[in-house]
């Protein structure tokens, strides 16, 4: 829905975040301006201070919706898992769901992708929205792998960074870099043997210790 039409149904809030999440995407943080998103939504300004005191409050509050929208793609592909009655694969299974989910909301809504790694504002983005959010569901997958085997413990920062590096660098790669160029099945290939090959290296990690 775009922010003129979440307006006409009655969310002038949820409007104004939307054009904030654009306007980060087209000219970055200081892009954002009461007054911009009061123009996208098709409101005055007047009307938007009665949501956000400024600048920062408005980007703030984007940035949330943004890491609340990519929890719920993460945990849509979660839902979506078949049965499986072997812990080791159910728990690979978790972990490639996860980093899916991430690169579908980065291709899905890459305004608010960008929105939620807006730095300076609120709190800084290694926080990632709190005890349900991204950054906690790679916790929580990382830390079944440990238990089962895949991963050390002396390697669990490191396990945590180089997932988090992968799903984000791949996110980054096809909206923007290189890969932006290939067709759209090309792309979803590429996402696809990606993810596989870095679900592969956890199944090496084990067997070798």
């Amino acid at each position: 829905m775009s922010s003129r039409d979440a307006y006409h149904h009655g969310d002038l809030r949820n409007a104004l975040i939307a054009a904030a999440a654009e306007l980060a995407e087209q000219g970055g943080p200081a892009a954002v301006t009461i007054r911009a998103a009061a123009r996208i939504a098709g409101v005055t300004p007047t009307a938007a201070y009665r949501h956000f005191s400024g600048h920062e409050a408005l980007l703030a509050a984007a940035k949330g919706h943004s890491l609340d929208k990519m929890g719920e793609a993460m945990r849509r592909r979660l839902a979506a898992l078949p049965p499986e009655p072997d812990e080791a694969k159910a728990a690979m299974a978790r972990m490639e769901a996860i980093g899916r989910g991430y690169v579908d909301f980065a291709l899905s809504e890459p305004g608010l992708f960008r929105t939620a790694f807006v730095l300076d504002v609120d709190k800084p983005a290694p926080d990632l929205r709190g005890p349900d959010g991204p950054h906690t569901m790679l916790v929580k997958g990382v830390d079944e792998l440990i238990r089962l085997g895949f991963v050390g413990e002396e390697y669990r920062v490191g396990s945590e960074v180089a997932s988090w590096s992968l799903v984000h660098g791949l996110s980054l790669l096809v909206l923007e870099g290189p890969l932006a160029r290939l067709p759209k099945e090309e792309r979803q290939a590429v996402v696809d043997q990606t993810m596989k090959a870095f679900i592969r290296t956890f199944w090496v990690a084990r067997s070798a210790t």
